[in-house]
Order: structure tokens, then C-alpha cells, then sequence
């Protein structure tokens, strides 16, 4: 990987690859560890790509934020509800607001450089060619 932050483009979604020389600071790994909500993901392998799954409502391809760096994916993003809780008296809230975040641990065998990511009915798609010499 490249010490400069560079910028892949994979349609609508951007995977942006964090600059090597900085890391983040205490305050953000704690604000993502104790504040975000989770998301769920769904990580296979076929015979040429690792591929990670995740349905996220609610938000449009702008809202997200991928990266990947050394041997992590990174997906954050925010859920804003527009709609007003005044006057409303629930019986079950289930729905997650706010900031969410899911680090994936990447296996060796495969191409982190270059993913291929696309959202598409609130279901984001990334995929990572294998590398054909380490399958």
C-alpha cells in the first residue's frame, strides 16, 4: 500500500485508504467502541473473491465511509432519522440511529488494493480479488 491517501473509485461508493503516517486518535477508536452501533455483515470467499455483505437501511452511498488499512476493512457511516418522536409512544424501538462501524479482519490471499464496492436497494456489496499465487 502507498504511504499517500489516495482515493478508489467503485461507482457510487468511494474506499478511500487512510494515510499510513497518521493513526487515529484515542478519542476516535474510543467513540467507535463505545457509541457506534454495529453493523451485521454477511463475509464469504468463492473461488476468486473474499466478499464482505452488509443491508444498510436508511442511508444513501454518500453517507458511507470505507476503508481499508494493512489488513482491515473499515465501514462507518450515520443513520439519521428524520422523522420526530414527539407525540409518539412506542412499544418496541429497534431501529438504530446514529453512527455505526464494523471493522473486518482481511485473510491474506487476497488483493486489498484495489475492491470493487457498490450499493445498491440499502445492500452494500465489497469484493477483493484473491490472489492468484496465495489461493
Amino acid at each position: 500500500m502507498s504511504p499517500s491517501k489516495k482515493t478508489l473509485a467503485t461507482g457510487k461508493i468511494k474506499i478511500k485508504e487512510p494515510n499510513i503516517d497518521s493513526s487515529p486518535s484515542d478519542t476516535d477508536e474510543n467513540r467507535i467502541l463505545k457509541t457506534d452501533g454495529q453493523l451485521t455483515v454477511d463475509v464469504y470467499e468463492t473461488d476468486t473473491h473474499f466478499v464482505v455483505v452488509s443491508a444498510i437501511a436508511g442511508v444513501t452511498a454518500k453517507d458511507i465511509d470505507i476503508s481499508v488499512d494493512k489488513d482491515m476493512l473499515i465501514i462507518k457511516g450515520s443513520r439519521q432519522n428524520s422523522k420526530s418522536d414527539v407525540g409518539k409512544n412506542y412499544f418496541y424501538q429497534e431501529c438504530y440511529w446514529g453512527s455505526f462501524s464494523r471493522k473486518i479482519i482481511l485473510p491474506e490471499n487476497i488483493d486489498s488494493s484495489n475492491p470493487e464496492a457498490e450499493f445498491d436497494k440499502g445492500l452494500l456489496t465489497i469484493k477483493f480479488a484473491k490472489n492468484k499465487n496465495r489461493v
